[in-house]
Order: structure tokens, then C-alpha cells, then sequence
């Protein structure tokens, strides 16, 4: 696919837009004045692979934890801030890489104006947030949210910046529903060149969640529009960071940690496959490294459907079979198949993945470099 060519910004010596790689981006929901839960969490965040991340900032006690959170932090540390211009400028000298406001809600034109002047000054770029929720009265059409209106409120906000002589710009069009969004983010690309921060906003509870924001995101992916994502789950935000990279995997834009493949089950399987599936996922959490595996419920399709796997197993009758790139190794008793199988990943682990053959397809098209 081809993707939109946007504007680079720079956020902490971390790019995005341009030729930079869609980056995922994640906000905690710990108390930001408690800065060691918020760091933490970050923490976790960092090692499921997240790139970009944000906290709120709803008071000056808050910023006053900002530094103790970014201290030796490798990725990243954006500011969410509403209403309060002054928690900006204090965020600012707590030593952020980004800004999230709404310059519409944040004061009038000199407030705005310290804002922009000091972020300048620290080359911090500002992220125009505009939500479905939030929008200015006088856009709505008889009190709907529309594609135009979403549009439009972020131009507003975009050329107040401008006139400013402000440009290191990225912009989110976040919505609950999926058409207005994908909609909005299609009219906005086709006036500015600035980065776009796309997802579902209050997209749900992980399962629903995952699967509106898949949609969304995968739609405008899929038309090369985005160039950082956030999946907005209620839950723990790690899970957040594993669906964006299951999203951006499932269309070749990134690749992070193992890719299971694993089958459907009907009538043949004969093992207790969504057991062996789960237990495998779970083994292979936290191995991040391009390699494809395979959990099939029966012979018949398991090898030849899993073939282009670098390492599987098919169910047969109390046993299975463990096999790479398509070719039979063994027979396995049901209950030894998971361990021989993560057995079989570490000799691949061992000797060296690359050497072997393995994991080609699992590469990161990218060229990643920014944590991933």
C-alpha cells in the first residue's frame, strides 16, 4: 500500500510522519501524581513495545511528578492537558517531549500564544486533539457530529498555530462511531500534510474495543492514512499496545513478537486445541522475535494450510504432530505437544533464527528503530 506523505515531527528525537514507521502510542490510567505507579506502568508499556506514551496532567501536582516519570525513560513523554494553559507551560519546564491540547479550550488568543512561544522554545511539538465529544456549538448540524464539522474544527485550530508561526503539528479526529471517523480522517488528509494520530476513542472493553478499533484503524491504514495509532480499550493499557501491533502486523506495516496462527477447530480436531492454543500464546507473550507458529487442530489442513509457519503442531487422535515449514518432524502425546513445541522454538532460539532460514517473513518491513 501506499501511504500519505506526511510533514516530519520530531517528538524527544523520536520521528513521526514522513518516511518514519506507523508508531504506537498508548496513555496510562494510573493517578500521574503517584509517580511510581505511572512509571511502572509505563514501564510495561515500553516492554510490550510501545513508543509513544501520555499521561494526564489535571493539576500542578501532577507536573510536579513529570520529571521522576521521564528520568532515563527511552520513549516519549507526552502531556495531556484541558482548560488550564498554565499546566501546559508547567509541563513544558518539567521537561516533556509533547503536548496534547485542544487550543480552543485551553483560553484566549494570548494564552494560546504563551503556549505556542514556550513549546517553540523547546522545540515540543503540539498534538490538535479534537474529539467527537467535544466539539465547538456552532459546528454541529442540527446538533449532529459531522465528517465536516470534526474537519473543521481542526483546521480552526490548525491555522490559529500557523498564525503563529507554529508548524511542528500532529492532529488527532478521534470518534466512538467508525464511519464518522474514518470519514473525518479522510477530509482532513486531503488538506494538510501533518501527522496523523489515528484510533477509536471509548472504543470499549478489550473484545469489542479491539475488534471497532481494527475497523477503524485498519481502514484508513489499509488507505495509507496514519502515522502513529492508539487503540483505546477500558483496561489495561499494555493490551492496548498488543492489538495496535496485531493490527499494523495483519497488514505488513510492522512486525513485533511472534505471530501465532492457529485454526478455527470442527468436528476432526481430537486434542483439546483452544487449551494447547491459549497455553501457547501465553508461553510465547513475551518472546519477541519474527518467528511464525502454527497450532492446528487436525492433519488433514494443519501442515499444508500452516506450511508457510516456521514451526507448528497438527492435532490428530490423543497426539499430534510437530512440524516445520510444513515438514513433519515427529509424532507428540497430547499432553508433552506444548512443551516439545516451545522446545522446538528455543532450539530455533538458540541457533540462531536467521542462520536457519526462519523468520524471514517476519521481519520488520519498516526498518523500525524506534524501540520496537
Amino acid at each position: 500500500m501506499k501511504r500519505r506523505k506526511s510533514r516530519p515531527v520530531n517528538l524527544g528525537g523520536f520521528i513521526v510522519g514522513g518516511d518514519a514507521p506507523v508508531s504506537v502510542q498508548s496513555m496510562t490510567n494510573t493517578d500521574t501524581r503517584d509517580a511510581a505507579a505511572t512509571r511502572k506502568q509505563i514501564d510495561s508499556l515500553v516492554q510490550a513495545g510501545c513508543e509513544i506514551v501520555r499521561v494526564a496532567v489535571p493539576d500542578l501536582e501532577a507536573v510536579r511528578a513529570l520529571p521522576v516519570i521521564r528520568k532515563d525513560l527511552s520513549v516519549p513523554l507526552v502531556a495531556d492537558i484541558h482548560f488550564d494553559h498554565r499546566l501546559a507551560l508547567a509541563a513544558i519546564e518539567a521537561g516533556v517531549d509533547g503536548l496534547r491540547i485542544n487550543p480552543g479550550n485551553i483560553g484566549g488568543h494570548e494564552r494560546v500564544a504563551a503556549v505556542v512561544k514556550a513549546a517553540a522554545g523547546r522545540n515540543i511539538p503540539i498534538r490538535i486533539g479534537v474529539n467527537a465529544g467535544s466539539l465547538e456549538k456552532e459546528l454541529l448540524q442540527d446538533g449532529q457530529v459531522t465528517p465536516q464539522a470534526m474537519t473543521e474544527s481542526a483546521l480552526r485550530h490548525v491555522r490559529l498555530l500557523e498564525n503563529m508561526g507554529f508548524y511542528e503539528i500532529k492532529i488527532s479526529l478521534k470518534a466512538s462511531d467508525v464511519p464518522l471517523m474514518v470519514n473525518a480522517y479522510r477530509m482532513l488528509a486531503q488538506k494538510v500534510d501533518y501527522p496523523l494520530h489515528i484510533g477509536v476513542t471509548e472504543a470499549g472493553t478489550p473484545f469489542v474495543g479491539s475488534i471497532k478499533s481494527s475497523v477503524g484503524i485498519g481502514i484508513l491504514l489499509w488507505e495509507g492514512l496514519g502515522d502513529t495509532v492508539r487503540v483505546s480499550l477500558t483496561g489495561d493499557p499494555v493490551l492496548e499496545v498488543r492489538a495496535a501491533y496485531e493490527i499494523l502486523k495483519s497488514l505488513g506495516l510492522r512486525r513485533r513478537g511472534v505471530e501465532l496462527v492457529s485454526c478455527p477447530t470442527c468436528g476432526r480436531t481430537q486434542i483439546d486445541l483452544v487449551r494447547i492454543a491459549e497455553q501457547v500464546e501465553e508461553r510465547l507473550a513475551g518472546l519477541d522475535m519474527p518467528l511464525k507458529v502454527a497450532v492446528m487442530g487436525c492433519v488433514v489442513n494443519g501442515p499444508g494450510e500452516a506450511r508457510h509457519a516456521d514451526v507448528g503442531i497438527a492435532g490428530g487422535k490423543g497426539e499430534g504432530l510437530l512440524f516445520r515449514k510444513g515438514q513433519v518432524i515427529r509424532r507428540v502425546p497430547e499432553n508433552e505437544l506444548v512443551e516439545e513445541l516451545m522446545k522446538e522454538i528455543d532450539n530455533i532460539v538458540i541457533g540462531g533464527y536467521r542462520n536457519e532460514g526462519f523468520g524471514n517473513a517476519g521481519a520488520d518491513p519498516a526498518g523500525n528503530s524506534g524501540g520496537s
